[in-house]
């Protein structure tokens, strides 16, 4: 297997020669440009696994570039993570918007380069594996079409086949995304039931609800680009790490961005919208009432539900009859009202479901 490529970017030769030191001995190729032009005319040339891009260049900043790469579909999936002597929010906030991956410090720390490098390229490598199957996928549906063509049932045999292994990689990158620091697969199928009681309850149509319980899964797909120390940090975030967190919103909509099928597009909607909050006083874009999606409404209570009774790395569960009383107290502020007036005319098929999903002990 050919050795990933690195392109590391960075107007002073000596913190390329530092990046190159640290990773080429650990099998990495490493590739220079001491310019925003010059990475870009070399990524357009041959584009890299990974970028490590440092910000103040003289030509053309390193927002300047993760910009532009992340607006062409050819680039957009590559991993960027922004080198920087910069510690200031504003300037994480400004890689983000960028559509920076990851960030790292000036003096750049080994352990830590490393570790984002491995990670980062993991997603990649996943990245890259679920396009080359869904370019497999289409191709075997053209022959397949063309085969089967004068035969209905078998036509639609092969339909559902394919729709059912698109449903298994959305759960599986859904999977993939949360497997940090939660016991995943049974809190995406506990929160998925909920959420399709809810949608039931409220009388929705069985397209639609089908399609909330496929995509409510991928919500918070975004987490792929959290960094770790953050993601699974015991205590409290501070300010800064809490807006970090929040950007999982914005990372996920990129990364279901563009879609052709309803599911990934409703997931989404849902990425971005399940931590709005009825009053306004959500994020990431403060969204009120019914400006906020259903599909995102229905997830909130299903995600937050689950989030109280389970276990996760800073706090134990809560009982089910007190998450119970911070649902009822936050009608009207954090929950559409109607949304919560199902949860609980639903409440018997939602704790059936947390029964039969239950976490590992």
């Amino acid at each position: 297997m050919a050795a990933n490529r690195i392109l590391a970017v960075d107007d002073e030769i000596k913190n390329l020669a530092l990046l190159e030191a640290i990773l080429s001995p650990l099998g990495y190729e490493v590739e220079k440009a001491q310019s925003g032009k010059e990475a870009l005319a070399r990524v357009e040339a041959s584009p890299p696994d990974m970028i490590l891009l440092d910000i103040m260049m003289p030509d053309m900043t390193g927002y300047e570039v993760c910009k532009r790469l992340k607006s062409e579909e050819s680039t957009q999936i590559i991993p960027i993570v922004m080198i920087t002597a910069l510690v200031d929010k504003e300037s994480r906030v400004s890689g983000i918007q960028a559509g920076a991956d990851d960030f790292l410090t000036k003096p750049v720390n080994k352990i830590e380069l490393t570790a984002r490098v491995k990670n980062l390229l993991k997603v990649k490598e996943y990245n890259d594996s679920i396009k080359d199957w869904s370019r497999m996928l289409q191709d075997k549906v053209v022959e397949q079409t063309a085969m089967l063509r004068e035969s209905f049932e078998q036509l639609q045999e092969a339909h559902a086949k394919l729709e059912k292994a698109h449903l298994d990689t959305l759960f599986r990158l859904s999977v993939a995304a949360e497997y940090k620091d939660e016991d995943t697969a049974n809190h995406i199928r506990r929160m998925s039931a909920y959420a399709m009681v809810v949608a039931e309850t409220m009388g929705l149509a069985e397209d639609q609800v089908r399609l909330i319980v496929h995509a409510s899964p991928m919500h918070d797909v975004g987490k792929i680009g959290i960094p770790d120390h953050i993601l699974l940090k015991p205590g409290k975030l501070d300010p800064e790490e809490w807006d970090i967190m929040k950007s999982h919103t914005l990372i996920g909509s990129r990364i279901l961005a563009d879609a052709d099928d309803d599911f990934t597009r409703a997931g989404q909607a849902i990425a971005l919208s399940h931590h709005e909050k009825w009053d306004g006083s959500g994020y990431p874009k403060g969204l009120q009432g019914e400006d906020i999606p259903l599909p995102g409404r229905i997830t909130a209570i299903a995600d937050v539900f689950d989030a109280l009774t389970s276990k996760r790395p800073y706090k134990a569960p809560m009982s089910n009859e007190k998450a119970f009383g911070i649902i009822e107290k936050s009608v009207g502020s954090h929950f559409d009202p109607g949304v919560v007036e199902a949860f609980f005319r639903g409440i018997d098929k939602i704790l059936f479901n947390q029964k039969q999903h239950q976490d590992r002990s």
